[in-house]
């Protein structure tokens, strides 16, 4: 019943999405992809709104409804019938009267399931469409034949984008160039490659020292647009992956009449997404790298080696929750992160069953027994943790999100009162799960 209900909400959505679309007639900004897709986001929308009326989807609203619901510009209902009906009625005014809509829409488009983005592609139509990268094993690639369809699922949006748009792709990543080549739309790559035409390089951290107290703040990157270069820093944050965000963002800015300067500035001051590579300040003058929104092999990866380059003297502690949704690749894959573990850390936390095996990969490559803990809840972990503490220590925080590793960095960060506002998850819907 509950699944009949959601077909015709969701239909009704769609159809007033289609009817708004056709009456303002916004600009798209459309971004997919499997890696980076949020984060992309939210980059261009800081980017642009400043200069202009902009809406981008709250969140990870990408889903079947949740794309309609960004056009709507509606939160979602969660089980409330009137909150539904109250999204259906703002739908229909914007469509009867006018109203002061966006004049851009950037857009995330995912695929939980087979036919997600094909059906979206029948009746959107992005100006601009940003590829993110790829991994070996996909998120959500259970719910597929193979990772190839996952792959293909998102060509369904590049290849509806408009003739005379533009598609931007990851040089760094084989699949995301191969998709590109799915449209007929100008075609523009961004990433550390020399040859791409959006291109970062001399990645480097930032570090600040306070008495004895030493902690990265930040990364820092020379970008180069054409016959333009500049530095850019963002501070709040660790990884290429932000670095990444950042370039399609920038570029598309210059479309727009934005430079490449005032593009970075309203990069630094943005709001740093949460549970993304963000920096927190720990108990015990430790430093949290909370990255709790979700997990994928490829990002743990990262995340780690992040971890594993930073110079501190305290531990490096990873704290590694289940990563969901990788299908007969489970194992292998959590395994593997286990051995990539054993090479970046001096304590490694382990968070739910499947990541059991990410304790076994880690002793299998070398590292003692010693120096694991197996825990089997975040709050379990975060507990512990706080116990082998000690000043200089940074802290890396991972998990999928029904592991709900958030909980272990409310355990150790200072600023307990804004939990709130740094952490994800905090919702009355996910407090009461």
């Amino acid at each position: 019943m509950k699944e009949l209900i959601k077909k015709i909400i969701t239909k009704i959505l769609v159809i007033e999405a289609r009817l708004i679309l056709a009456k303002y007639k916004p600009q798209i900004i459309a971004v997919t992809g499997n890696v980076g897709k949020t984060s992309t986001k939210d980059a261009i929308g800081h980017v642009l709104m400043e200069h202009m009326h902009v809406r981008k989807s709250n969140k990870s609203y990408n889903s079947d409804f949740g794309v309609p619901l960004t056009i709507i510009g509606a939160d979602t209902g969660w089980g409330s019938a009137f909150a539904w009906l109250g999204i259906i009625f703002k739908g229909l005014n914007q469509i009867i009267y006018k109203v002061d809509y966006p004049k851009v829409l950037v857009l995330e488009v995912g695929a939980d399931t087979p036919g997600d983005i094909e059906s979206i592609s029948k009746w959107l139509h992005p100006d601009i469409t940003v590829i993110t990268q790829f991994q070996p094993v996909p998120v959500h690639v259970e719910f597929f034949k193979n990772r190839e369809h996952l792959i293909r699922e998102k060509g369904y949006l590049v290849e509806a984008t408009k003739k005379d748009g533009l598609v931007l792709y990851t040089s760094d990543d084989h699949d995301s160039h191969e998709l590109s080549k799915l449209t007929k739309a100008k075609s523009v790559s961004y990433g550390f490659e020399n040859w791409s035409d959006v291109r970062a390089e001399s990645l480097d951290t930032l570090y600040e020292v306070t008495g004895d107290f030493e902690a990265p703040v930040g990364i820092a990157a020379r970008i180069t647009v054409g016959d333009s270069s500049i530095p850019m820093k963002i501070t709040g944050v660790l990884g290429g992956g932000h670095i990444y965000s950042a370039l399609p963002a920038l570029y598309i800015g210059t479309l727009f009449g934005i430079n490449l300067l005032g593009g970075a500035q309203a990069l630094e001051i943005a709001e740093k997404p949460k549970g993304r590579m963000r920096l927190l300040r720990g108990v015990k003058k430790t430093t949290i790298i909370d990255d709790t929104y979700n997990a994928s092999p490829k990002a743990v990866e990262h995340a780690l080696k992040t971890l594993s380059g930073l110079h501190t003297d305290g531990k490096k502690i990873a704290v590694l929750g289940d990563m969901m949704e990788l299908g007969k690749k489970s194992q292998d894959e959590h395994t593997r992160i286990g051995k990539v573990a054993a090479e970046s850390v001096h304590v490694l936390v382990t968070v739910g069953s499947r990541s059991r095996d990410i304790a076994e990969g880690a002793m299998d490559n070398g590292m003692s027994s010693e120096y694991i803990y197996q825990a089997d809840s975040a709050l379990e972990a975060g507990k512990y943790v706080e116990t082998i503490l000690s000043a200089n220590d940074v802290i890396l925080v991972k998990g999928s999100q029904s592991i709900r590793t958030e909980k272990v960095v409310e355990e150790i960060m200072s600023e307990i009162d804004r939990k709130s506002e740094l952490l994800v998850r905090q919702e009355k819907e996910w407090q009461a799960r």
